[in-house]
C-alpha cells in the first residue's frame, strides 16, 4: 500500500504562471511610482528568479546588475517599502483579472481531497500573494483546501535552502517520505530534494531548460484525460496526466 500521505505545492510558476505577467509587471509598476530608472524586461526577470523572495531579488539587482545607484543610508527599509506596494499592486491585479491556473492543478486538488491525501502549500512568495492566487483562480474557500500555507518569512532562509519545507513537515507532523512535492524551478527542487521530500516537476515559461536532476519526473504540466503532458525526464509509465494513481506509483 502506498505511503503517499500528502502532496506540497509550490504557487509562483506551479499553480499558475504568475511571474512574467503579473510579479514582473508589479514590480515595474512599484518602481515607476518611485520614479526609479528601473525596469525589469522580461529576460532580465528571467535571470532575477535565480533569486527567491521579492525583497533578496532587488537587493541582488542592484548588487549585480545597478552597481551606479547611490544606495540610501536606509536601504533596507526603502526596499521593505517598495516591496510592500508591489505586493499591494500584484493582490489588486489578480482580484481584477484572475490568472488562469495551469493544467491539470484544479483537478489534482479535486482529487487529493476527494482522496483524502492532505495539502499544504510551500512557497517563498509572501502569504496575501498565495491568498490572493487561491481566491481568485481557484475558489473563493480555497484557503482552507490547504492544511498548512507555509510562505514567506515563516522561516530564515528561503529556498533552496529545505527549511520552509521541513517547516511544513512539522507542522503537518509528517515524514518526507510520506509527501510528494510538486515545483517548477531548481530552486524548488533543491529545496525539496535537501528535506529528503520525493519531487515531480512541471516546468513553467522561465525555467524550461534549468537542471532537475533527481526529478521523479519533468513535464510540460500536470495533463488532463484530454490534454496529455509531454515528458522531458523521467519513467511515468502509461499514465498521461498526473493523478493520484500516478503519484502512489513514484513513492
Amino acid at each position: 500500500m502506498s505511503k503517499l500521505q500528502a502532496l506540497l505545492f509550490d504557487v509562483d510558476g506551479t499553480l499558475a504562471e504568475t511571474e512574467r505577467d503579473a510579479h514582473r509587471v508589479a514590480f515595474n509598476e512599484t518602481f515607476a511610482k518611485f520614479k526609479l530608472d528601473w525596469n525589469w524586461s522580461v529576460e532580465l526577470y528571467g535571470e532575477l528568479l535565480a533569486v527567491t523572495g521579492g525583497k533578496e531579488r532587488m537587493q541582488f539587482y542592484l548588487d549585480k546588475y545597478r552597481p551606479d545607484y547611490q544606495q540610501p543610508d536606509n536601504l533596507q527599509d526603502f526596499i521593505i517599502e517598495l516591496h510592500k506596494d508591489k505586493t499591494k499592486r500584484y493582490n489588486n491585479m489578480l482580484c481584477k483579472n484572475p490568472l488562469t491556473l495551469r493544467p491539470g492543478v484544479r483537478r489534482l486538488l479535486d482529487e487529493s481531497r476527494n482522496a483524502g491525501i492532505r495539502l499544504g502549500i510551500v512557497t517563498t512568495t509572501t502569504p496575501e500573494n498565495v491568498t490572493s492566487l487561491l481566491e481568485h483562480s481557484l475558489a473563493p474557500d480555497a484557503v482552507s483546501w490547504f492544511e498548512v500555507i507555509a510562505a514567506g518569512g515563516v522561516v530564515p532562509a528561503k529556498k533552496p535552502a529545505p527549511d520552509i519545507y521541513n517547516y511544513a513537515l512539522q507542522q503537518m507532523n509528517l515524514q518526507p517520505e510520506q509527501c510528494i512535492a510538486i515545483e517548477d524551478s531548481q530552486n524548488g527542487i533543491r529545496s525539496a530534494k535537501a528535506a529528503n521530500i520525493s519531487t515531480l516537476i512541471t516546468v513553467s515559461n522561465y525555467t524550461r531548460n534549468e537542471d532537475f536532476t533527481g526529478a521523479i519526473a519533468v513535464l510540460d504540466n500536470l495533463g488532463e484525460p484530454d490534454q496529455p503532458f509531454t515528458v522531458f525526464a523521467g519513467d511515468i509509465e502509461n499514465f498521461t496526466y498526473v493523478n493520484i494513481d500516478m503519484l502512489k506509483s513514484q513513492i
